[in-house]
């Protein structure tokens, strides 16, 4: 799934692009999760979390330990698919 992520970012448009990147350094403060509307997943990606980038597209990622996490996937609800 991280080449799916790295994939999928790669065909997002460069503006898109730097926007994910903004999000993903207010990801790294626990602080800023509410604003990012982070929230854990259930069914089969009950062990991931997810977070918006805007109110189309998402970042689904997973923990790796307290201070670390992997981004799996990018993109609009189909993501959780």
């Amino acid at each position: 799934m991280i080449v799916s992520y790295v994939r999928q970012f790669e065909k997002l448009d460069l503006l898109l692009q730097d926007e994910v990147s903004e999000k993903i350094e207010l990801l790294k403060h626990r602080s800023n999760h509410r604003a990012l509307k982070a929230h854990k997943l259930h069914g089969q990606l009950k062990d991931c979390y997810s977070f918006s980038v805007n109110y189309r597209f998402r970042v689904v990622y997973e923990y790796l330990s307290q201070d670390e996490v992997v981004l799996l996937a990018i993109g609009d609800h189909e993501v959780y698919r």
